[in-house]
């Protein structure tokens, strides 16, 4: 195993929702990092990269973690006293925003809003944002993110409360019928079969676009 530069501690964990919490983590003297980088987090023989959700000039470093009962790390970091002890390695990582002359739109799904709730926290804005989710309440960081954002759409799967301004239906089915045709920035965090298509979209539909990916798994 590589070796390992920092070591940190648990400071808290809030719940976002029933299989989604933050976790804040001691921030160790010297680490430095972009927002949009993540982390590659170890405890014992458990390792897993998870993207900081803060911003880089925070005293904390916040993790958005779901967790997935057969998970490597998430079921541990869910359950452990604050005060555990971690090590971890980074900045890891490309997906950082890039300002150009085209606007940029951000797509995610699930907990791979967490880079863009970084770019947000280090002023970022004027982006357009999907984010792809089951229901509303799974809609992490959304007064941040509408605050910066000139466009805000929450994709649900699953029916919307009556009168809730949102989307049904997937991130793709948003990009490939409602997004106005232009060249654009797209920024795609989450389930790899969501970049896949949603790069196909971007191939057919907007000529002159750039991509920048990351996968969560």
């Amino acid at each position: 195993m590589a070796a390992f530069l920092y070591s940190t501690e648990l400071l808290a964990r809030r719940s976002l929702s029933v299989d989604t919490f933050e976790a804040d983590f001691s921030r160790p003297s010297g680490f430095d990092f972009t927002a949009g980088q993540r982390i590659r987090l170890v405890h014992g023989a458990l390792v897993r990269d998870y993207s900081l959700a803060n911003a880089p000039d925070d005293e904390a470093l916040t993790l958005c973690i779901r967790r997935v009962t057969t998970g490597r790390l998430s079921p541990l970091l869910s359950l452990v006293p604050v005060g555990t002890a971690f090590a971890f390695s980074g900045p890891h990582g490309y997906f950082v925003y890039r300002p150009s002359v085209r606007p940029a739109v951000f797509v995610a799904t699930g907990t791979g809003i967490a880079p863009f709730a970084a770019m947000a926290r280090s002023g970022v804005e004027g982006f357009s944002l999907l984010h792809g989710v089951r229901q509303a309440g799974e809609c992490y960081y959304a007064a941040l993110l509408r605050s910066r954002a000139r466009r805000y759409i929450a994709c649900l799967s699953r029916k919307a409360p009556s009168g809730t301004a949102t989307f049904r239906g997937r991130v793709t089915d948003y990009l490939a019928a409602h997004l106005e045709p232009g060249p654009y920035d797209f920024y795609l965090c989450g389930r790899g079969d969501m970049v896949r298509d949603a790069t196909w979209i971007v191939d057919e539909r907007f000529a002159g676009s750039m991509v920048y990916s990351e996968i969560y798994y």
